[in-house]
């Protein structure tokens, strides 16, 4: 539960406020996160004055230049705007990602399965019917931690993680979903494997393809279609927006 009723204002060095709304994991808590970023987008007077902001699960920071902008007067409207921002956000981008959950795409797929007397078809099921919200993006760039896993898939992480994990892999682990958009170290059980690229450079404005507040729904696709959007989606005229237009991948 939040136990917080007001926002917090945080020194982060100095140069840079973090909001705190509340200290638990909760939809509710990151609606008021997300309602503050949409705020502060709207205001111009303090969107001039800051660098970037960076939203978590339950707090925003907020950073500026403090041999340019008074730190003290700008953390008093941070938290003037924290305190009316309410929860009110415009609707998060609906993603429509594929996914093969076959054979070597999804390694821990039948032990989560058994861990959790659960038939594989219905591990899959869970996944693809369940709309999963993003909280944040963190521990790699473009890495989303996503909400909205079933409480019938709530599962530790792995005692011993894994030295390398593919780019792709669809994860669960302690109540949530992620997405490894880079492969790397990783404790989290892999379900699956997406072949659209998380993180493309070429997108300077936008390099991540999933930003905090998006709702991510799952596809399932055969391993012969995989292969086909891998190529695909190497190809160097392919447009990454256009998942922001399909809905079937089948």
């Amino acid at each position: 539960m939040n136990n917080l009723q007001q926002p917090r204002l945080l020194a982060l060095g100095d140069g840079a406020w973090t909001i705190e709304f509340g200290s638990s994991i909760d939809p509710v808590i990151h609606s008021r996160v997300l309602g503050f970023c949409n705020a502060l987008q709207k205001s111009t007077d303090i969107a001039e004055k800051i660098l970037e902001y960076l939203p978590s699960f339950r707090s925003v920071s907020v950073y500026y230049d403090p041999a340019k902008v008074d730190g003290i007067l700008l953390g008093s409207e941070l938290l003037n705007l924290a305190q009316n921002s309410g929860n009110q956000v415009s609707e998060g981008r609906q993603l429509y990602i594929p996914v093969c959950f076959e054979d070597e795409f999804g390694p821990d797929l039948n032990e989560v399965a058994q861990l959790k007397n659960l038939e594989v078809n219905k591990v899959i099921d869970l996944m693809t019917s369940s709309v999963f919200s993003v909280y944040m993006i963190g521990f790699l760039p473009g890495f989303p931690y996503l909400g909205g896993l079933p409480d019938s898939l709530n599962i530790p992480r792995l005692a011993n993680p894994r030295l390398t994990v593919p780019a792709g892999s669809i994860a669960i682990a302690a109540g949530m979903c992620a997405v490894y958009p880079w492969e790397s170290p990783g404790g989290w059980r892999l379900l699956g494997q997406t072949p659209v690229p998380l993180f493309d450079v070429n997108h300077s404005d936008h390099p991540a393809l999933i930003a905090s507040g998006d709702q991510i729904h799952w596809c399932s696709i055969n391993k012969a279609r995989y292969a086909e959007l891998k190529i695909e989606c190497q190809k160097t005229n392919w447009d990454r927006d256009s998942i922001l237009e399909i809905k079937d991948w089948s």
